[in-house]
């Protein structure tokens, strides 16, 4: 999936002065992966592939969120409750109401959603000056990556490959509109 906008080139700069807080973001990010790979588990489990793939997604979100845990912890921070995530909330609301394209614009969603944290991880990963920090952060972005095709590759299970294609096209114009109005923040989103 190609994202219609690159990332403010200021928000690399401004992440890394900050990066206690987007670890914190980071970790709400993991957890909401995994409760959401478990949603559309629960939502969707005739969808050829899903339940078994939903099912390692959560557990593979469930130890990226461990691993950012555990980098908190060794900085002295703590969860705190999620403050939420004006970006994501934003994707959510173009969800359309049918079932059908409910069921396809979840999925697709979450691509554009997880191709966004790829895309913010791999900067991560070239700004940060410690190696063992690089070495995570890249390959965390690298499950980003396959997270995004992984729902695109869902979404073609259960629509033709052109309403797919025709409505992911429409949602990532939407995404840069979205991120083109939001500040600033010291965020994965």
């Amino acid at each position: 999936m190609q994202l219609k906008v690159s990332t403010d080139p200021r928000w690399l700069p401004h992440a890394l002065a900050h990066f206690d807080e987007v670890l914190v973001d980071h970790a709400h990010c993991e957890k909401k992966a995994a409760v959401n790979a478990l949603s559309l588990l629960q939502a969707h489990p005739e969808v050829p592939g899903l339940p078994a793939q939903m099912a390692r997604l959560a557990r593979e979100e469930s130890a990226h969120l461990a691993k950012v845990l555990q980098l908190m912890e060794a900085r002295g921070l703590t969860l705190g409750r999620d403050a939420g995530d004006p970006y994501a909330k934003g994707l959510q609301q173009l969800v359309r109401h049918g079932a059908k394209e409910r069921r396809l614009d979840r999925l697709l969603v979450a691509g554009v959603i997880e191709a966004r944290s790829h895309e913010r991880l791999e900067l991560l990963a070239s700004g940060l000056g410690d190696p063992a920090l690089r070495r995570l952060y890249t390959e965390l972005a690298r499950s980003e990556d396959g997270h995004q095709r992984l729902f695109v590759r869902l979404a073609k299970n259960v629509e033709a490959e052109d309403v797919v294609d025709a409505r992911l096209e429409a949602l990532l114009h939407a995404e840069a509109e979205l991120l083109g109005a939001l500040p600033l923040r010291a965020a994965v989103h």
